[in-house]
């Protein structure tokens, strides 16, 4: 595979994830800070509409726009819709700057951590492995949509991962969460650059992976009112094993209702609070261990 020249860091792709937003200010007023000798670093703030209601999206979720039949959808005219068209016009492939890694950064209301958001592509299992190998808590999160139904904004690149830290509370700051992505922004850049000067170390460990299987919904009524929440059993415990028979939801009248899957399972975004409108309680991923190649 050809050089890096050119990685793109993207945060406010939701206005109200605010630690994206303020380290892509941070990093404009400080742009030595991500650049390195064998490539090019740009920032894009996605969404300052959004940000500047501080809501999630103006008309729709930015990063569900990218779709490649969406975006050459002319008839679609949402705020977010004209947005993803120019940021694809800018950055995408054969787009006035192309970009080759894009790095997009957000937050979470779940008690995610630290953790990677990628797909199967080797390049970004190998970056994965890296960021794993130099920040052991990070965790790797496995997407497996077919490319043509990807519609996140990462998804006009083969290249890069996602960011996505927590728990912090929407439209909020946190300093350590702050530090922790402004950290492993320069682990990725560091990659990077070893990547272009075939520098990068071998990996001797299996990387750990939690690859996607599906979501699950809370229980809902008559026009789609919630009928329970999240059960205390479950709640923070994104990346812990969720077994068949144990408790994931509770009514307002106190019934449990349990995990009735055929394996065990690991939830993530669990009670995410953006997903309640997405019909998403939480994610379920299988834990697998995945020799990464050199």
């Amino acid at each position: 595979m050809q050089s890096i020249s050119r990685v793109l860091i993207v945060g406010g792709t939701h206005g109200n994830e605010l630690i994206g937003v303020y380290l892509i200010q941070k990093l404009e007023r400080h742009p030595q800070s991500i650049q390195r000798s064998s490539f090019e670093t740009m920032t894009l703030w996605a969404n300052p509409q959004a940000f500047a209601a501080n809501c999630r999206y103006v008309d729709l979720d930015l990063n569900r726009c990218f779709r490649r039949s969406d975006l050459q959808n002319l008839s679609r005219l949402g705020y977010e819709d004209l947005r993803a068209r120019e940021i694809d016009r800018r950055f995408g492939l054969g787009g006035e700057t192309p970009v080759d890694v894009i790095v997009d950064l957000h937050s979470t209301t779940a008690n995610m951590g630290l953790t990677i958001i990628t797909d199967e592509h080797p390049f970004n299992l190998r970056l994965a492995a890296y960021i794993n190998l130099m920040q052991p808590s990070v965790r790797i999160y496995v997407s497996t949509l077919p490319q043509s139904e990807r519609s996140s904004l990462r998804s006009i690149c083969a290249l890069g991962c996602t960011i996505e830290v927590g728990p912090v509370a929407q439209g909020t700051l946190q300093a350590d969460l702050f530090q922790k992505t402004e950290g492993l922004i320069q682990v990725i850049l560091d990659y990077l650059e070893l990547y272009n000067c075939q520098t990068v170390p071998g990996f001797e460990e299996p990387l750990t992976v939690y690859q996607h299987i599906d979501t699950i919904d809370y229980p809902r009524g008559d026009r789609n009112n919630l009928q329970a929440m999240i059960h205390p059993q479950l709640q923070f415990r994104d990346y812990e094993p969720l077994q068949p028979g144990e408790l994931m939801f509770l009514t307002f009248e106190g019934e449990a209702i349990a995990y009735e899957g055929p394996s065990t399972v690991y939830p993530v975004f669990i009670n995410e609070a953006a997903y309640y409108e997405k019909g998403i309680a939480f994610a379920i991923t299988a834990r697998h261990q995945v020799n990464i190649l050199g």
